[in-house]
C-alpha cells in the first residue's frame, strides 16, 4: 500500500449491485439526525466513557489509604492511560470507521481476531454498563432510603436502565450535547468543594498509608484504579459518525484526559485533606458525606444529583460505544446486515441498544465488585490482542497514511505498551476464580459465535454486508 492511502472501510455498509459494482448503502430518506459529532461533545463523550467524575474512586482509599490512592491517581495515567490515548489517537485516526478496535485486531491478524476482540470488548462494554445503574441507586438511595434493598431497589435499577437507553435511542448529536451538560454540572460541585476546603486541609494526612488494622485490599484497589481510568479507546467505535475524525480524535483525547485526571485528584486531595480519615466510611457515595462536611448540607445533595448526573453520562457514552461497535461490526461483515439497523426517526443503532440494554439487565443482579472484576478481565483480554495490533500494523504497514503517529520508534513503542501489559497481567491473575470461569466461558462463547457466522456466510442463512471484503481488497 502506498503512503497516500489509508485502509478502513466506509461508514456505511457496502452492496453489490446488479453489476456487481460495490455501493454505499444509504441511510433511509427518512432519516431527521445525521449531523456529525462535534469537538466538544466528543470530548465529554470520552470524558463518560473514561470517568465521569471523582465518584466511584472512594473505595480506593477505603482498600490502601490516602497516600497510595493519590500516587494510584498521579502515576496511573502515565503508565497506563497516556499510552492507550496515544494508541488510540493513531489507529482511529488511521482506520476511522465505526468498529475501532475491531477494524484494528482484523488488519492486523485477520477476521478471526477482528471477531474475537469484538466479543471480548462488547462483553465487558454492556457488563461495565450493569454498574452504572447500580451506582446510580447508591447514591439515590442517600436522598430517598425506600431503594436501598428488596423490590424498590431492583425496580429502580430497571427503569433507570430503560430510560436512560431511551435517551440513547434519540441520537448521538443529542447524547453528545447531553454530555457536555452533566459533565459541567455534576463536576461543578467539587470544584466549590476543592475551594471550600483549602483552609481545612492538613497535608500531612495525604500521606497516611491508611488505619492500623485494616488489612489493605490490593484486587480491589488496582480494579477501582482500572475501572476509573480505562476505556479510551471505546470512543473509537463512533468514528464514523464524528465530524473530521482524523483532526478531532487526537484533541479530544487529549481534552478529555487532562479533564479525567484533574477531576479525580483535585476533589481527592481536598477530601483526604480537609477531614480526618476514618477508613471504613470509604465506599461509593461517600464523597457526599465529605462535601457535606466540608461545606455543608446543600453541597451534600448536590454532589449526590451530580453522581446521578455523571452516571446517565457514563451510561449514554457506554451504551453508544457498544450499540456503535456492533454497527460497525455487521458493515464489516462480522454480523448479519440486520444487526447495522438505523432508526428511521433519529439514524441511531436502534437494535444495536436494545441488545446492549437486554444483556446489560441480565447481569444487573450481580454486585459492584463483581460488575467492574468481571468488566476489567474482559477488556484485558481486549487490551492485550490491541496492543499487539498497534504493534503489528507498525511493523506490517509501515507505508500506511497515518493522520497521527505516536512520534516513537518500534523498540520504543514496545517499552512503552510493556509496562501496561505488565499491569493487564496482574489483573488478570488476581481475579477470582467465579470471574476468570464466567470468561473463560464467555471466550469460548465468543470463539463459537465466530465459527457460526463463518458458517452461516457459506450457507447464505443472513444477508452480510461486503464490507469486510471492500475492506481486505483495499488493504492489500
Amino acid at each position: 500500500m502506498g503512503a497516500s492511502h489509508s485502509c478502513y472501510p466506509t461508514s456505511q455498509p457496502l452492496l453489490l449491485d446488479d453489476d456487481d459494482h460495490q455501493q454505499p448503502q444509504q441511510p433511509p430518506a427518512t432519516s431527521k439526525n445525521t449531523k456529525k459529532l462535534a469537538l466538544i461533545p466528543l470530548v465529554f463523550l470520552i470524558y463518560f466513557e473514561v470517568s465521569g467524575g471523582p465518584y466511584g474512586e472512594e473505595t480506593a482509599v477505603g482498600a490502601a489509604g490516602p497516600l497510595l490512592s493519590i500516587l494510584g491517581f498521579l502515576i496511573f495515567p502515565f503508565v497506563w492511560s497516556i499510552p492507550e490515548a496515544l494508541i488510540t489517537a493513531e489507529l482511529a485516526t488511521t482506520f476511522p470507521g465505526n468498529g475501532g478496535f475491531v477494524i484494528w485486531a482484523h488488519q492486523a491478524f485477520g477476521p478471526f481476531w477482528g471477531s474475537l476482540m469484538g466479543s471480548w470488548k462488547f462483553l465487558s462494554g454492556v457488563i461495565n454498563l450493569a454498574s452504572y445503574p447500580l451506582l446510580c441507586v447508591d447514591y439515590l438511595k442517600l436522598v430517598i432510603p425506600i431503594f436501598s434493598s428488596g423490590i424498590p431497589h431492583y425496580v429502580a435499577i430497571f427503569a433507570s436502565t430503560l430510560a436512560l437507553s431511551f435517551l440513547n435511542y434519540t441520537g448521538l448529536s443529542i447524547v453528545g450535547y447531553t454530555a457536555v451538560c452533566l459533565g459541567v454540572v455534576s463536576l461543578l460541585p467539587f470544584v466549590i468543594m476543592s475551594l471550600v476546603a483549602i483552609p481545612m486541609i492538613h497535608p500531612s494526612r495525604w500521606f497516611s498509608l491508611g488505619q492500623k488494622g485494616v488489612k489493605k485490599d490490593w484486587t480491589l484497589f488496582f480494579n477501582t484504579l482500572f475501572w476509573n481510568l480505562n476505556f479510551w479507546d471505546n470512543a473509537s467505535t463512533l468514528a464514523g459518525e464524528v465530524e473530521q475524525p482524523q483532526k478531532t480524535y487526537p484533541i479530544a483525547l487529549f481534552s478529555a484526559g487532562l479533564l479525567a485526571c484533574l477531576g479525580y485528584l483535585l476533589p481527592l486531595l481536598a477530601a483526604t485533606g480537609a477531614i480526618p480519615l476514618d477508613q471504613e466510611d470509604w465506599t461509593n457515595g461517600y464523597l457526599a458525606n465529605v462535601a457535606g462536611i466540608i461545606a455543608g448540607k446543600w453541597l451534600k445533595i448536590w454532589v449526590e444529583i451530580g453522581a446521578i448526573l455523571s452516571v446517565v453520562g457514563l451510561f449514554e457514552a457506554q451504551l453508544s460505544s457498544s450499540a456503535y461497535q456492533l454497527l460497525g461490526m455487521a458493515e464489516l461483515g462480522f454480523l448479519p446486515r440486520t444487526f447495522g439497523a438505523r432508526s428511521t426517526w433519529f439514524n441511531t443503532p436502534w437494535l444495536g441498544i436494545l441488545i446492549s440494554t437486554l444483556i446489560t439487565l441480565s447481569v444487573s443482579y450481580m454486585n459492584f465488585t463483581e460488575i467492574i472484576s468481571s468488566a476489567n478481565f474482559l477488556y484485558s483480554l481486549g487490551m492485550i490482542l490491541e496492543f499487539a495490533s498497534f504493534l503489528w500494523l507498525r511493523k506490517k504497514l509501515p507505508e500506511i497514511k497515518r493522520p497521527f503517529t505516536v512520534p516513537m520508534g518500534l523498540p520504543w513503542l514496545v517499552l512503552m505498551c510493556l509496562i501496561p501489559l505488565v499491569f493487564l497481567v496482574f489483573v488478570m491473575v488476581t481475579a477470582t476464580k467465579t470471574v476468570f470461569f464466567v470468561s473463560a466461558l464467555l471466550t469460548l462463547f465468543a470463539i463459537l459465535w465466530y465459527f457460526f457466522m463463518d458458517h452461516c456466510k457459506s450457507k447464505m442463512w443472513f444477508e452480510f454486508s461486503k464490507g469486510e471484503e471492500k475492506f481486505d481488497d483495499e488493504c492489500i
